[in-house]
């Protein structure tokens, strides 16, 4: 089974609140024929959408093949958190790599944060950025290390933006019971994922990109130039960017050995009024500490989206909503019961070390993915420092890459149900306040 059509209607946006929020660009023709680029991209998420960008700005014949629609994936039905640095925290990267390496990366991640932000503004687009990402603990233990890790911010990177937030200040933003403190970010950033994805693609396609949708690449053939194999044509590309993160299948066999597909699913609650203070009292997102990660905020029409739960197979469950209320409700028990106006699913890229992977899958193919939920800074920036790259400047594609990115253990028999397994034990944990 292709995870593309799994769980989705070929051409057609899931019944997400985004889609029903934010008007979609009108529908681009599919690929009849054969085209010539100087770069074929593979995917329109946020990855492929600021590559196709920033090569067509550098002056390069772009093509974007979709097999969906423009922002179809993972970029339309996520949490719509812009993080501050990479996935991996700044202490997990000081141990993996060293101080210097993990202040590189550190950078890295603050220039994404900076890229979307600079799109968004050079580009006018309404995607209503918001400042603030709490991310909180629900036991004394998380509480501390997340203390420590905003003393870390401040004292050794110069990040001035973040504070430490104990119970008493961090129930005054959000008033759950679950939470005992935590940490406020206010140089990370909120915004609407899917208006953020339709912008892209309409400053890609005014900087002169090709977009074809409902165009499922179901071959590559390596070689200089390298050709894409679609149901009714081809492009033939003197550089290939990949840019299909939990969906690459068999195009890279590599990297699907290191990026793993998992399943996460939102609801968005009915419009709570005067209630919405009970939720948050700021205009902040929200992530906590589980294993498994719950993450919210309020929607410009005051709802209550809500992320929660995960699934490793290529079904999404029958009801989402009963999977993402049970998490929501425990975090926020006065909302049992609270009608659910929408809730969808979304595939994403995981990988070992939750770092993501770029590669240089040959001379002229590249590819990033497995952003591990970190992806709306990190997917935008690999975009950019991919067509970097393509353009000689190869610094910031080198760094991101320099980390070791394991396979799976099993490779695609096994990796499954072994992660299956590590992930119950986990949410386990989670259950048992571990």
């Amino acid at each position: 089974m292709n995870l593309l059509y799994a769980n989705d209607t070929l051409g057609t946006y899931p019944a997400s609140w985004y889609a029903a929020s934010t008007p979609a660009p009108a529908p681009f023709d599919s690929l009849k024929g054969e085209v010539k680029a100087d770069v074929c991209v593979v995917g329109a998420g946020y990855t492929g959408l600021s590559a196709a960008l920033h090569l067509a700005q550098a002056g390069r014949r772009v093509v974007v093949l979709e097999a969906h629609r423009v922002g179809f994936g993972a970029s339309g039905r996520n949490g719509g958190q812009l993080g501050s640095g990479q996935r991996v925290d700044q202490h997990g990267l000081e141990s993996m790599v060293g101080d210097t390496q993990a202040r590189a990366l550190w950078d890295l991640g603050e220039e994404a944060k900076a890229l979307v932000k600079s799109l968004i503004a050079d580009h006018n687009i309404d995607c209503h950025l918001k400042p603030g990402v709490a991310w909180t603990g629900s036991t004394k233990s998380d509480v501390a290390y997340l203390h420590n890790y905003a003393a870390l911010l401040n004292d050794k990177y110069g990040y001035d933006a973040v504070e430490a937030l104990d119970a008493e200040v961090c129930r005054a933003i959000c008033p759950s019971p679950d939470y005992k403190g935590g940490l406020l970010d206010m140089g990370a950033a909120h915004l609407h994922p899917l208006a953020f994805a339709f912008g892209l693609a309409r400053a890609a396609t005014a900087a002169g990109v090709t977009v074809y949708e409902r165009s499922f690449v179901h071959g590559l053939e390596h070689g200089a130039p390298a050709t894409l194999r679609t149901d009714a044509g081809r492009v033939v590309a003197d550089y290939v960017i990949l840019a299909c993160n939990g969906y690459l299948s068999s195009l890279a066999p590599a990297v699907s050995a290191r990026v793993m597909p998992i399943n996460n699913f939102i609801v968005a609650t009915e419009p709570l009024g005067d209630q919405a203070h009970r939720v948050l009292a700021r205009d902040v997102a929200v992530a906590d500490s589980r294993f498994v990660v719950n993450y919210f905020r309020l929607s410009h029409d005051g709802r209550l989206l809500f992320g929660g739960g995960e699934s490793y197979g290529y079904k999404f469950p029958r009801d989402i909503a009963a999977t993402v209320r049970k998490p929501m409700e425990t975090v926020f028990p006065h909302l049992k019961g609270v009608k659910v106006d929408y809730a969808w699913g979304g595939t994403l890229g995981i990988t070992m070390k939750r770092f993501p992977y770029l590669a240089r899958v040959a001379p002229n193919i590249l590819s990033a993915s497995g952003y591990s939920g970190h992806g709306v800074g990190t997917a935008t920036h690999a975009g950019k420092l991919m067509a970097q790259a393509i353009e000689g400047e190869t610094d910031g594609f080198n760094t991101m890459r320099s980390i070791p990115t394991p396979a799976f253990p099993g490779g695609g028999a096994l990796r499954t149900p072994l992660l299956v397994l590590a992930m119950s034990w986990y949410a386990l944990r989670d259950r048992l306040g571990f």
